[in-house]
């Protein structure tokens, strides 16, 4: 989105995307995200087994690396077992994405999978005469391969049934339609959190449907309104009306969302279209939105590490700038205050207090000297800026604090300045897209435009990084902000 009176970024190249309004099954974006997960739990499976049989030769043989052969064996041992593993897991369908069954049922079909491993090994041992490997190995590390794969399972599951509908790990779901099959579809979602889905509500297919509540969110005639200001990723639409399944559909795909159907009521939109499950539901994918999984994961991981390694080397000068916070003027030496992040979540964002005490019972008597167009509020020369204020906020030192942000995955390095709620409320429908995307303490609109004071523009600049974001482009902002800082532009 281009807001008038903005001059875009030279750091965003590339045509915008386009909305199609043609059926796509199966989208290779979409294969991608399901190959990476599926990817990243063999990957976990791997890396259990050869944790487990490492600790087992560890216990086993406290001298091994004194007898190569023994050593080589045992690797080698390894190696077979854990593509064994890995083989019965896929015959188990525990890679397959379709999650159906209960935390009980995914144990036993582990137990399986690693019970015909071991059976399978052990009768290749014993075939081959090869009598170098330990039956103590083999043993313990069967029975930690078990505790460490349905263990990790576990706590994906609990993580999923605690975690926020972000749009990656949880997704939020419209449902179109108030019969009796869109209430199971509800109350099922509600019911097992684990499948990864938030059901958000109903809206009407047509007048004759009924009201449920304090769930019924609107008609289709708002689906677009709805889908902006629920931060929909999804709908799934369970009604017997075809014109208005049809009008669904082509709502939902010009605002970009995930379209799926009970598969009798599709009536020839996606003819060749795989079923897939929603856990016990069989669905029709006609759409899915976009996710980039593989590099959201490795965006997530680059914010753990880099925050992680920064508090650890920075420590030293937060705790200087406390120090001179403190002693500079009276108060607490950081500021915390409520912003609103991904999806609409409401977070505490850290910062080193740059202002006396009081400064918001001092904003109102200093409206009138906002320099800034719109929402946005910013003063040259505000008299609530301490001395050592000024200079933390010259050199944006006063965010060093968000660190702890981004390692609780609140923010990110990189991304939109996080609003607060007052903001917000102010927002159009259309600048709500920004919160699609975690905050972050330097974004593309801080290193391109951070003096102007248009609010059209700081929104304009929001929306191209949301519309076109890339790990390249993060790399070229961080890039582009030590540049900024070293210059000591903030203010």
């Amino acid at each position: 989105m281009a807001t008038a009176g903005a001059k875009l970024s030279p750091l965003v190249q590339g045509p915008r995307s386009r909305r199609s309004g043609e059926p796509t099954v199966l989208p290779s974006h979409f294969r991608n995200a399901v190959l990476a997960r599926r990817m990243l739990l063999v990957v976990a499976d791997l890396f259990s087994v050869w944790c487990s049989g490492l600790v087992a030769v560890a216990l086993r043989f406290p001298q091994l690396h004194r007898n190569h052969w023994t050593m080589e064996a045992h690797a080698a041992f390894l190696v077979l077992y854990a593509v064994l593993i890995i083989l019965f897991c896929n015959t188990q369908m525990l890679y397959s994405g379709v999650q159906f069954r209960s935390s009980k049922q995914e144990t036993i079909a582990v137990i399986r999978a690693i019970g015909m491993a071991s059976l399978l090994l052990a009768a290749f041992i014993y075939i081959s005469g090869f009598k170098m490997i330990s039956r103590f190995v083999v043993v313990f590390t069967m029975m930690l391969s078990l505790l460490a794969i349905a263990g990790l399972r576990c706590l994906r599951r609990r993580r999923l049934e605690r975690a926020s509908a972000d749009g990656f790990i949880c997704r939020n779901v419209l449902i179109i339609g108030t019969g009796l099959a869109a209430q199971t579809i509800h109350l099922y979602l509600q019911e097992h959190r684990y499948l990864g889905y938030v059901a958000a509500g109903f809206i009407t297919a047509d007048a004759g449907d009924m009201d449920l509540g304090k769930d019924m969110l609107g008609s289709i005639r708002n689906l677009s309104e709805i889908a902006r200001t629920r931060f929909i990723d999804e709908v799934i639409i369970s009604t017997e009306n075809r014109a208005a399944a049809k009008l669904a559909i082509a709502e939902a795909r010009a605002c970009g969302l995930g379209v799926r159907v009970i598969p009798d009521l599709y009536d020839g939109l996606a003819w060749g279209a795989p079923v897939e499950y929603v856990g016990q539901f069989p669905t029709i994918c006609l759409d899915q939105k976009r996710i980039p999984a593989l590099a959201l994961m490795i965006k997530r991981g680059v914010d753990v590490i880099s925050s992680a390694v920064g508090l650890l080397i920075l420590s030293p000068l937060i705790a200087a700038i406390a120090l001179a916070v403190k002693l500079d003027s009276r108060g607490p030496a950081f500021y915390t205050s409520d912003r609103v992040g991904r999806k609409g979540r409401i977070f505490g964002c850290h910062k080193f207090r740059t202002m006396v005490r009081n400064a918001d019972e001092m904003l109102a008597n200093l409206q009138h000297l906002n320099e800034r167009d719109g929402i946005l509020f910013k003063i040259t020369n505000d008299p609530r800026i301490t001395r050592v204020g000024g200079f933390l906020r010259k050199y944006s030192l006063d965010e060093l604090p968000q660190l702890w942000n981004v390692l609780k995955g609140d923010m990110s390095l990189v991304g939109p300045r996080p609003p607060i709620a007052a903001e917000v409320r102010q927002y159009e429908i259309d600048h709500l897209k920004r919160l699609d995307v975690m905050p972050g303490i330097t974004g593309l609109w801080q290193v391109e435009a951070r003096t102007n004071p248009s609010f059209a523009s700081y929104i304009a600049f929001d929306m191209e990084y949301v519309d076109h974001w890339s790990l390249f482009l993060d790399l070229r902002i961080l890039l582009k902000t030590a540049a900024v800082v070293v210059a000591g532009t903030g203010r």
